[in-house]
């Protein structure tokens, strides 16, 4: 077989546009063998959820058409990805390795082993920055450390991050020698008996194709509102791009540079452009924490939450899970989440409140279904945000603020659409019970069909009474830190 081969791995960057791993593979010359590698099997590597695998046989499938229709194909292979790397290399001939970097703890640990292993060799391991704005060690604070702090982080980027033009894909690839790809379909990536994602076609599309249809959906109908309108979860205000980011279906810098060329047009506002960019820069601040702290999924950043009070209340867990509490905002969300596959930022804080808070379980348990259940589950914005929202985190939400369902609902879902078209159960009720349904007439509750304790649950606390207990707990451990 021709020495002239390379091997690019794909990994969070599940695309032809915008790939420097790919570029520069381009550029030796050689034939390139794209790869994708299922790795569950590597030390400390974390699973991917069930819906990110539904997204993940979507967004291979995507990928595979689109290097066919290049003359190319992408090969498929199952395992720990050192010894798949060196079996390929040995069958192919290939002379280097090319792929975009990961920043999480344990796929740092496995590419450094993979890297030294393939250099020892005699072959070249090349890696490249693909994920993000700016790599997380050249961003610093003037003493030379890292951001703990989000804003501080931001105007850092907007200072230093110095723009290019995305990459453009190729424009055609050389076909492959004979090499042995798995079948998509036996790594059983969906859901089958029951089929639970079966919703979930009727939303996403996932693939870069999608990826940049639902940008260029969210420039033309949704920035110029962003800044007021995106903590509505009753109006499409959001990109939705968090899963084709989370797959690396597209590049924040492109994204950041079709931004910038509606402002360059006139097209977008600069208030609706900069509220969105900051929340892209909210990802690059998640990596930066992901990056410099270790164990930032399971262990508090802030040491004294290592002893706060839990309660062991496997009951509540499970209503919550499934969208069960008796506070409709908070079953909403459950329920999108469910049935999608995502759900709204605003409410993700709510419902993330209302576990920890409310019902004093650990956010980690929170983290944990999230990632099962989001098709945009990213190790690093899904850790930081929990932390975040329990208070224990960088740049944390401070603990004694505790969102109250109810008036966040009245807030953010004014007439109830959002709750309507998740809780049907309550669709009858008028706006101003229908985020506090215990306090409706019998009558009224009759004549909109609601039964609380039957057909919709009673609340599972209450909610002023779970503050105080939430407080308290946390009074608790700042007096036992101070002593």
């Amino acid at each position: 077989m021709s020495k002239d081969h390379v091997i690019l791995w794909f990994r969070q960057d599940l695309r032809l546009s915008d790939n420097a791993a790919l570029t520069a593979a381009l550029e030796t010359g050689a034939t390139v063998i794209p790869l994708f590698i299922l790795d569950d099997e590597s030390f400390g590597a974390r699973r991917m959820g069930g819906a990110q695998r539904w997204w993940l046989h979507q967004s291979l499938t995507a990928l595979a058409a689109q290097l066919e229709a290049l003359g190319s194909r992408l090969i498929l292979r199952q395992g720990v990805a050192g010894p798949i790397l060196k079996a390929l290399v040995e069958e192919s001939g290939a002379k280097a390795v090319y792929w975009n970097r990961c920043y999480d703890p344990e796929s740092i640990a496995r590419d450094k082993a993979i890297k030294a292993g393939l250099t020892e060799a005699g072959l070249t391991a090349s890696s490249h920055a693909g994920l993000l704005l700016m790599e997380p060690w050249e961003l610093k604070t003037k003493g030379g450390g890292f951001f703990k702090v989000f804003s501080p982080l931001w105007r850092a980027l907007q200072t230093s991050y110095k723009h290019k033009a995305p990459l453009p894909a190729p424009k055609s690839l050389p076909s492959l020698p004979s090499l042995k790809s798995d079948d998509l379909e036996a790594w059983a990536l969906c859901p089958n008996n029951p089929n639970w994602a079966e919703g979930f076609g009727a939303v996403w599309e996932p693939g870069s194709e999608g990826a940049q249809t639902r940008l260029r959906q969210f420039l033309n109908e949704a920035l110029s509102v962003y800044k007021t309108q995106r903590d509505r979860p009753d109006i499409e205000a959001t990109s939705r791009l968090s899963p084709h980011l989370r797959f690396g279906e597209i590049s924040p810098r492109q994204i950041w540079q079709a931004v910038q060329e509606e402002l360059d047009t006139g097209k977008a506002s600069q208030a609706g452009a900069d509220k969105f960019l900051a929340e892209i820069a909210w990802r690059e601040f998640s990596y930066h924490l992901l990056f410099h702290i270790d164990r930032l999924a399971d262990r508090p950043l802030r040491p004294e939450f290592a002893d706060f009070p839990w309660q062991d209340d496997p009951d509540g867990y499970e209503a919550w899970c499934k969208g069960q509490t008796g506070y409709p905002i908070v079953d909403a969300g459950m329920r999108q989440l469910w049935q999608t596959g995502w759900m709204h930022n605003r409410v993700r804080m709510i419902v993330g409140s209302f576990l920890i808070k409310d019902l004093l379980i650990p956010w980690q348990e929170g983290e944990r279904w999230f990632w099962d259940c989001l098709v945009d589950a990213d190790p690093a914005n899904n850790t930081a945000s929990w932390q975040w929202v329990a208070g224990c985190g960088a740049d944390a939400a401070p603990y004694f603020r505790v969102f109250n369902p109810v008036l966040q609902g009245e807030r953010y879902d004014p007439q109830g659409a959002f709750v309507r078209a998740w809780v049907p159960e309550l669709a009858r009720l008028p706006d101003r019970f229908i985020h506090k349904p215990w306090e409706a007439p019998d009558l009224l509750l009759r004549e909109a069909g609601v039964t609380l304790g039957e057909t919709y649950p009673k609340p599972l606390v209450d909610h002023g009474e779970a503050r105080k207990r939430a407080l308290a707990a946390f009074g608790d451990i700042k007096k036992d830190r101070a002593a």
